[in-house]
């Protein structure tokens, strides 16, 4: 069967996922800090933008940049972001509010794409606060709210077929001294673990190895599993390499 996708913006990512990022699911792009996942919802927004659709761009962790667009876009860029509304939660309830209204702002935007770069960020914060007092009852809210932004995200993605495209860290897990002696290397985890696995249709991991970034389809319902190298340059994002 042949699906809906959106370009990713990059020729080699769209070769890669045989056409784009897939319509009525959410995709989950994961990786360390500097690998490349707001560049990646960057570069799929502004491609859709360009195209005159409307961008819900959620962001938790102050890294949208105007600058960034112009680069991608070139001196038009202004007309791209008036086409892409933009959400600055500061806090966990900020963003509670935000999926709150969420589904009433895309039936009125005529969304084509919904991003949140950092979806795990506030949440952690507020868990951690909540742990650190040793507040259980707080945890479990804390963990009820984000799973029921995760099931709103789902049922918009499905019910109004639009793609949505979240990013989210990954931190290397402990190990052993006899696995650290044998030079055994850390499995990386995604913060919030299942939770947001469940939920996500296909999961993207990004690695970068002293300047060697790679991307790896963890996960589609779609799609075998894959990897690509790319590299980031100022007009999008480019392979170096198939493996």
């Amino acid at each position: 069967m042949v699906r809906n996708r959106i370009s990713t913006g990059s020729y080699d990512l769209n070769k890669w996922l045989y056409g784009g990022y897939e319509g009525g699911i959410i995709t989950m792009i994961a990786g360390p800090p500097a690998s490349g996942k707001t560049n990646f919802v960057f570069l799929a927004a502004c491609s859709l933008a360009k195209k005159g659709k409307k961008i819900v761009f959620i962001d938790t962790e102050g890294g949208f940049s105007t600058d960034r667009v112009r680069q991608i876009v070139g001196e038009n860029y202004r007309d791209i972001l008036e086409n892409i509304l933009i959400l600055n939660p500061t806090n966990f309830d900020e963003q509670k509010k935000v999926f709150d209204n969420l589904l009433e702002q895309v039936k009125k935007e005529s969304v084509g794409l919904i991003v949140v770069d950092g979806m795990a960020m506030l949440y952690r914060l507020e868990l951690g606060d909540a742990a650190q007092a040793k507040d259980d009852e707080k945890v479990k809210k804390v963990n009820r709210e984000v799973a029921k932004q995760m099931r709103v995200l789902s049922e918009i993605s499905r019910k109004q077929n639009i793609p949505i495209i979240i990013t989210n860290q990954v931190y290397a897990g402990f190990l052993s001294e006899e696995e650290w002696r044998k030079g055994v290397k850390p499995e990386a985890n995604i913060v919030g673990g299942d939770l947001f696995k469940y939920w996500s249709k296909a999961i993207i991991e990004l690695k970068n190895d002293g300047g060697k970034r790679k991307a790896i389809l963890l996960k589609h319902r779609s799609l075998p599993v894959s990897e690509i190298s790319f590299e980031i340059r100022n007009e999008g994002i480019f392979r170096r390499g198939w493996i």
